[in-house]
């Protein structure tokens, strides 16, 4: 018997061990190939694509059109999955490879007809950007021939690897305006339903301006005068009450980061979301914000600008940006473009050509209209079908004149959204790496069409400047809730006149989601969601600190995390319990040492935060669940909740307390308690101890592959190391668990020895690669890893090949 179990034992530790050489071998051969010679039909001249230590691409190239091409072949090497995922987020085709979790997300893309609206874009484009999309699909095309075994993640899902099309390319662009600007979208219909459902009043207070403005110009908008409104009636009803034990998330995930999107197909690299957000059951996802700055000459020691950027997105592995440098020549003259390109497209996103550099974060401008339609107006039917592993999903929309169709509350709404038209993409990005000034990149900035950014440049001769760069619709007036048909413009074209700022006389610029237009401005371009302004705030108050500034000084600044905006929340809850203290003994110690900071050993912070977010839930979450049961996302709401909040906790009108509720104190003291028990029940459950509620541990850092999850013992591998949270929301080192800085970048003009560009991950998807987490480490302990690139250790050549 023991003989037999013995063997047994063996057999199966046998048949493992061969099944884990098996994957080490399928994997092996995936592998690409880094050095040698190739010839191709598709360069003009050689063309070179090395790669330094931590696998960034640098690529020597007669022109253009060649580095496009070579920049593709390295995408397909590296990134393809990634590629992949963004092509099929933003044409609604998730399903195919993850299934029916996702058809909630792919149904959303199939809204907008971005797989119909790319050929449209690309017919319309350039014919230099066409041949550059072109030439680029090729290079993709090629690195994916040279594969013996596709990447993992294809052989694990059972899915083929299909050719990239130059209109791919298209809709990688459409990814990003759903991850960027889809939260836009859901947000003017939000502020539509509040105003339909609970009336002018309720809706004006609920969307009130707050006092954490920072506009570049000092200009403000007026504050809302009006005493909050008495609690609305229709909400009286218990079948109305929403039980706030199975939301408890809901504040805390909606508020988790300011200006974020809450579409899930809105992430690239999206698998993992896609499946997190189906787990949510509707609640938000946190908000994306970035930050972004700069400092004119007269403000560094060596008379150059100085820019910083910070773009903060989903956190997965692979990670969203390529590092790359693109050398070629162009009518002439050398060109040398360095910074992070996004697997898909041609061209640097964000970086520097050595005389200017350039960043953005998300504008929020106003470039939504959703439009009622009247009872005559007629719609046509269009069916879509989803492929879904095993067969597909039929389903069916309506499209109008004006618009797809979206029923809301028994009334028809078209959306007009300037993603939907052909001036919404083009590569014109590209000619950034020709301009030699400020003035002359603003120049190029009024052509480029990608979700509308706010666009920081700097150059060496010691300019700033900003402007908002990207597809704008061109308005007379902002809206904020639905228009009717009569005022729906039919031919909707690219705005013109958007307002910059060039050297202003502060010598400082800063952005950060939050208004940056001034108070007049605001009248026309409006309010697509803008983040509340506290992190802006607070970033600009770092820029008045101090007279001379370096990139370490940046730095520093990007990872501020000091807890400025919800210090009036640990005094207001110091001060509740400090009435009640045999009860609250033990907390009182931990808010008496919160330190100010999200900072890893403070338990006060994590308590602070969630009885913020307690409050908030307490107060409005009723009114947000009424708004979902239509169909709208409402925590698209939250991001301006603030002032409302601080209101009610000043004026404490009775007609907001729940009915078993005699005070204000007892509502907040009873959050507290809420939140509290909540956080160990989830952290600590059996021995209740507080110090586990430290926020690094609450806030701890994952980055994770989307498969990681679904391979049993070894899917952990995939996967970065853990590392204890340190940022947070409303401040400048923005971090949550699977979100943050997607790149850290510090730059000056003319000097780029000095140069930083941080990412929070390696090069290469392949978790066999040397590259996979190569500059990681940088990120997790906040080192400065350079710019430029180091000596090449590989290299590849591409030649000619000429014609039989």
């Amino acid at each position: 018997m023991i003989n037999w179990i013995k063997w047994l034992v063996l057999g199966v530790f046998t048949l493992l061990s061969l099944a884990a050489i098996a994957v080490y071998i399928s994997l092996r051969l995936s592998l690409p190939a880094l050095d040698g010679n190739s010839a191709t039909y598709h360069v003009v001249a050689p063309t070179e694509l090395s790669r330094d230590n931590l696998g960034q691409a640098v690529i020597n190239a007669n022109d253009i059109f060649d580095a496009a091409y070579a920049l593709g072949f390295a995408h397909a090497q590296d990134r393809f999955f990634q590629m992949d995922l963004q092509r099929r987020a933003a044409s609604g085709n998730l399903s195919q490879w993850v299934g029916e979790i996702a058809l909630d997300i792919d149904k959303k893309a199939r809204f907008h007809q971005f797989e119909q609206r790319a050929k449209v874009v690309f017919e319309n484009l350039p014919a230099r950007q066409q041949d550059l999309l072109v030439r680029y699909a090729h290079g993709v095309n090629e690195g994916l021939s040279e594969f013996t075994l596709p990447p993992f993640e294809y052989l694990a899902a059972g899915v083929e690897i299909k050719q990239w099309q130059p209109t791919d390319s298209i809709l990688v662009i459409y990814s990003m305006y759903l991850d960027l600007q889809g939260s836009q979208v859901e947000f003017d219909l939000a502020r539509e339903a509040l105003l339909n459902t609970f009336g002018e009043e309720v809706y004006n207070f609920i969307t009130q301006p707050s006092n954490y403005q920072a506009a570049l110009d000092a200009s403000e908008i007026p504050l809302l005068e009006a005493a909050a409104p008495i609690y609305p009636a229709i909400l009286r009803s218990p079948t109305d009450i929403m039980d706030t034990s199975s939301n408890s998330n809901t504040s805390q995930q909606s508020q988790a980061k300011e200006g974020m999107t809450p579409e899930i197909s809105q992430s690239p690299t999206t698998i993992n979301t896609a499946i997190a957000r189906a787990q949510y059951n509707g609640t938000e996802l946190p908000d994306i914000g970035s930050n972004n700055w700069a400092v004119t000459g007269a403000y560094t020691a060596t008379g150059a600008g100085l820019l910083a950027n910070d773009m903060h997105l989903g956190l997965r592995v692979p990670i969203i940006w390529y590092r790359a440098q693109l050398n070629y020549q162009e009518s002439g003259s050398d060109v040398q473009v360095t910074g992070v390109s996004l697997p898909g497209l041609p061209g640097i996103v964000v970086g520097t050509n050595g005389h200017i550099a350039w960043g953005f974060t998300n504008a929020n401008l106003d470039n939504v209209d959703w439009i009622e339609l009247d009872e005559g107006t007629k719609t046509k039917t269009i069916t879509e079908r989803i492929p879904l592993p095993d067969g597909e999903h039929e389903f069916t929309l309506q499209i109008s004149d004006f618009g797809p169709v979206k029923e809301v509350n028994g009334k028809r709404y078209a959306l007009n959204w300037v993603a939907h038209h052909p001036f919404a993409a083009n590569l014109s990005i590209v000619n950034f790496g020709t301009a030699k000034t400020v003035e002359a990149a603003m120049k190029v900035a009024k052509r480029i069409a990608i979700p509308t950014q706010n666009l920081v440049i700097v150059d060496e001769n010691g300019s700033a400047s900003w402007q908002p760069g990207g597809a704008v619709m061109a308005r007379e007036q902002a809206s904020f809730t639905a228009i009717s048909e009569a005022s729906a413009n039919t031919s909707p074209k690219q705005a013109e006149n958007l307002p910059q700022v060039i050297n202003p006389d502060a010598g400082r610029i800063w952005t950060a989601n939050a208004r940056v237009i001034s108070s007049e401005d605001f009248k026309t371009w409006g309010d697509g969601g803008y983040a509340l302004g506290a992190r802006g705030q607070q970033i600009r108050d770092r820029l008045f600190e101090k007279d001379t500034f370096s990139e370490t000084d940046f730095y520093a600044i990007q990872l501020d995390n000091h807890a400025r905006f919800l210090i009036p929340w640990q005094h207001l809850l110091y001060g509740l319990l400090n009435m009640k203290d045999v009860e609250f003994k033990p907390d009182l110690a931990y808010l008496n040492t919160w330190k100010e900071c999200a900072c890893e050993d403070s338990v006060g912070y994590t308590l602070v935060k969630h009885f913020r977010q307690e409050v908030i839930q307490t107060l409005f979450g009723d009114i947000l669940s009424k708004l979902d049961k239509q169909g709208v996302n409402s925590r698209t709401l939250l991001r301006g909740i603030e002032p409302a909040t601080w209101q009610l906790i000043y004026s404490q009108p009775d007609s907001w307390l729940p009915a078993d509720t005699e005070s204000f104190d007892e509502l907040l003291v009873d959050a507290y308690r809420r939140a509290k028990h909540k956080l160990l029940d989830k952290y600590s459950p059996v021995e209740a101890d507080m110090e586990t509620l430290a926020w690094g541990k609450v806030n701890a850092l994952s980055v994770e592959h989307p498969f990681a999850k679904q391979i049993p013992l070894v899917g952990n591998l995939l996967n970065m190391e853990k590392v204890e949270g340190f940022g947070d929301t409303y401040m400048p080192a923005v971090q949550a668990p699977s979100f943050g800085a997607s790149e850290r970048f510090f730059v000056s003009p003319g000097h780029l020895d000095d140069a930083i560009l941080t990412l929070p991950g390696g090069q290469s998807g392949h978790p066999l690669s040397k590259f996979f987490t190569a500059g990681f480490n940088d990120y997790a302990t906040h080192a400065a890893t350079p710019l430029l690139p180091s000596q090449p250790i590989h290299r590849r050549t591409f030649y000619r090949k000429e014609t039989e």
